[in-house]
This record gives C-alpha cells, sequence and structure tokens, in this order.
C-alpha cells in the first residue's frame, strides 16, 4: 500500500507544478502573440499592444510571402540543403566520434584539445570566407554545408555517448572478426540511435535556420534558400531597397515579420515530435561522461 504523502510535500508538489506551468506560459504565449500578429490587419496591430486572439483577420501578410515568384524555389533550396547537409553533417561528425571515443586511438588527447580550441576560437568570417573562396565553393551549395559540417559542441555529446557504450561489446566483435567499420556500422550505430536523433536535430536547425553562408557566398538569387528570401521580403516591406521581386501591395512591415517567424518556425516545429522521444536521452547520454 503506498503511503500517502504529507502536507508539506503536498505543498511542495503543487507550487512545483504551478512553477512549471508559469514557465511554459512565458515560452508558448510570445509565440501565439507571434501567430496572432501575423494574422491582423495594421490597424488593430497598431491599436492593440499584445494580441492573443485576433478580432479581425487579415491573410495579406502570407499572400504576400506565399506570391512571390522565389518563395517556393527558396523552399526547395533549403529543403535540400538541410536534408543533404545533415546527412553530411552527421556522418562526419559520427566517424570523428567514434575515432576520438576509442581510447586506443594516436594523438587522441591532442585532436581534443583541438576541438574544444574551436569552441573558443576561430578563424572569423573574412579567414573563411577566403577559404571557402580559394577552394573555388562560391556560388554553389556546397558553401552552404561544408563550412559548418561538423560543429564541436555536436561532436563533443555524440563522443561522449559513444564511450558510454560497454568496451566488451566491442571486443567481442572483434573476436567474431569484425573490422572498426563494421562495428561502427553493424554495433554502434544502431545503440545509438537516441544520440543520432537528436544530433541530427541539432543540424537540421542549424542548416534550415541559417542564411549567412547565402549572403557571404551565394550571388545568384536562384540559389537563394528560404530563410534569405524571407530576409529579404521584410526588407522590402521596410521600405528599404531589396533585391527581389515582389508583388505590388506591399502588407505592413510589422506583421510581415510575425508571418515569416511563423513560416520560418512551422517546419521545425513539425520535425519536433518525431525525434522528442530520443532528444532528452541522447542529450544527458552524451553530456555526462567526459
Amino acid at each position: 500500500m503506498q503511503k500517502s504523502k504529507s502536507i508539506g510535500n503536498r505543498i511542495f508538489d503543487a507550487l512545483n507544478g504551478l512553477g512549471l506551468i508559469l514557465l511554459a506560459l512565458t515560452c508558448l504565449i510570445p509565440f501565439i502573440n507571434i501567430i496572432s500578429s501575423s494574422f491582423v490587419t495594421i490597424d488593430e496591430f497598431t491599436a492593440r499592444n499584445f494580441i492573443l486572439i485576433p478580432r479581425t483577420f487579415s491573410l495579406d501578410a502570407y499572400r504576400f510571402v506565399l506570391s512571390t515568384p522565389t518563395i517556393f524555389r527558396a523552399t526547395a533550396v533549403s529543403i535540400g540543403v538541410t536534408v543533404v547537409g545533415t546527412l553530411v553533417s552527421i556522418i562526419l561528425t559520427s566517424f570523428m566520434a567514434y575515432g576520438l571515443s576509442r581510447k586506443y586511438l594516436a594523438g587522441r588527447k591532442l585532436i581534443n584539445f583541438m576541438v574544444l580550441f574551436t569552441m573558443l576560437f576561430s578563424g572569423g568570417m573574412i579567414p573563411t570566407f577566403l577559404v571557402v573562396s580559394a577552394l573555388g565553393l562560391r556560388n554553389s551549395y556546397w558553401s552552404m554545408i561544408l563550412p559548418g559540417a561538423i560543429s564541436a559542441f555536436n561532436l563533443i555529446i555524440m563522443k561522449n555517448f559513444f564511450q558510454g557504450l560497454p568496451d566488451s561489446l566491442e571486443e567481442s566483435a572483434k573476436i567474431d572478426g569484425c573490422n572498426d567499420f563494421m562495428i561502427f556500422l553493424k554495433i554502434i550505430v544502431p545503440l545509438s540511435m537516441a544520440s543520432f536523433a537528436t544530433i541530427s536535430l541539432f543540424y537540421a536547425v542549424s542548416y534550415w535556420n541559417s542564411f549567412m553562408g547565402a549572403l557571404l557566398y551565394i550571388d545568384d538569387h536562384t540559389m537563394w534558400p528560404l530563410q534569405f528570401v524571407l530576409r529579404q521580403l521584410v526588407i522590402v516591406a521596410s521600405g528599404i531597397q531589396g533585391d527581389l521581386d515582389v508583388v505590388d501591395v506591399v502588407p505592413p512591415a510589422q506583421t510581415l515579420q510575425m508571418a515569416v517567424i511563423v513560416i520560418a518556425t512551422v517546419p521545425m516545429l513539425l520535425l519536433y515530435p518525431f525525434v522528442q522521444r530520443h532528444f532528452v536521452k541522447g542529450s544527458l547520454m552524451g553530456s555526462v561522461k567526459g
């Protein structure tokens, strides 16, 4: 028979639940305000400082965004860059993380130090631009993928996850005649799906939200990703001359900015439920061991 909770424990549980609810509302209410503000007219937007439920619905902002000739092409570019970039990043990161997780790797400590060093110091924007240009990657989709293909933070999480797997599994596989590649492919990968799902989500969000690569390396407007096109739309709606063909009727910049935030956020929100069950496990197991 379960022992009943004391009054102090009940009060603590109630206060804890109330605090969590308030914390959740501080994250949810601003997002609801953004969604609602994207559907209102400019008169209502200027008359009300905070909008949770629109009084008058208007689709002008979304009609403007979806009627631009380049929006669907830019969406296809972003999807392609996100999918290919995430695949490339997860392959390179997992290979390097598996190597660094093996204690018998020569120079392992030095390489780990070099990885950690890049988290604090980097070459900067200009040296990176010069390297990308020297490699002939400008005006190519690879310029939006390869410069950030491996994240030191994601690499460390995955390395620590691999280190947490029992060494006996690798020893047993070697006795059965498996080489390092077969051990990684047939044993490490199936046991690390939580880590793979978590890191893949991190990379996918990074590629989807990135526009600096296009700003620095892409001159051809047909290769612009969605985030960069949305940025140009906000510039046009703000009255600044933008390098983008748009419709004649431009909605207010305020509601357009809200619509842009919604359009840029929704795809990742739709993706999150599919990896949510792996998210916490992958993050915690990859961060508790050094």
